[in-house]
């Protein structure tokens, strides 16, 4: 099987990305990762990411941007990580009235169409990074499907993210494979759960849309891959089979008694025991 080179979310290591950026990088590469995905910029300029990218070696193959960031100013945030190089840029969450059955979701597929038109002026090709919401369903098909039907590809591919698939009620592989041919960047994010769904799941994820807290411990955990539930080995076939350019890791909360460092070094090497 053609192997894919293999990134990281930085948002997996904010912690100490945020004290210093430079080293994390560093010791990203370190670790045999190919390239990173950015959720922020930390206060840098994107001259200064270019060349510490640059100098380390490392492909700056996509960012999630907040769709409100984007639609502010596309032109200058499109601009800013053309000078970085990524060639992606993701829609990363949206808002509750922007989501399937939202007020705004039709508004929202209007947005996204707009900006991926204004995205492939520089050189960029706008994604969608899903979660579990988008896979609520409207006259009987999943809203993700929906934006993906209305908005034309040349727009908006997918960045499938296949913890969020699975949580979503579908197979992660088998939903990659629908989308092959749109499936540039695949998510690999594992996880383990063992009964019911905590109410509080968004929290798991640092945002806060005042779930009400359980008291008892959650019975969901983000793991590094390999280490979960999910079928690594058919994800990675199906992502190559689809066409994907990339796989990024990400995992949003440290699990196993590890730190966030050690859980992306972790996944890295499960992926490299399998030769990737």
């Amino acid at each position: 099987m053609t192997k894919l080179p293999v990134a990281v979310q930085v948002y997996s290591v904010r912690d100490v990305a945020e004290k210093n950026l430079a080293d994390t990088l560093k010791k990203i590469k370190e670790m045999g990762y190919d390239g990173v995905e950015f959720a922020g910029l930390y206060g840098y300029s994107p001259e200064y990411i270019k060349g510490l990218l640059d100098g380390i070696g490392l492909v700056p193959v996509s960012a999630h941007i907040p769709l409100v960031e984007m639609l502010e100013d596309p032109d200058k945030t499109f601009a800013a990580y053309q000078t970085i190089g990524c060639k992606f840029a993701a829609v990363p969450f949206v808002t509750p009235e922007r989501r399937p059955g939202g007020d705004k979701f039709y508004e929202t597929l209007d947005d996204i169409a707009r900006l991926g038109a204004i995205a492939k002026k520089y050189g960029i090709t706008l994604l969608y990074h899903n979660h579990d919401f988008e896979f609520t369903k409207i006259d009987g098909k999943y809203g993700l499907d929906v934006l993906y039907d209305t908005v034309s590809p040349e727009y908006l591919q997918t960045e499938l993210d296949t913890c969020w698939v699975n949580i979503g009620g579908e197979i992660p592989a088998q939903y990659i494979a629908k989308y092959t041919g749109r499936a540039p960047v695949v998510h690999l994010k594992d996880f383990n759960l063992t009964g019911k769904l905590p109410a509080h799941l968004y929290a798991l994820i640092g945002i806060d849309e005042g779930e009400v807290k359980e008291d008892e411990p959650s019975s969901f955990e983000f793991r590094p891959v390999g280490h979960g539930m999910q079928d690594m080995p058919s994800i990675l076939e199906a992502s190559v089979a689809a066409g994907a350019q990339w796989v990024v890791v990400e995992q949003d909360e440290p699990s196993m008694g590890l730190t966030r460092m050690e859980s992306i070094k972790t996944s890295r090497e499960y992926l490299k025991s399998l030769g990737w």
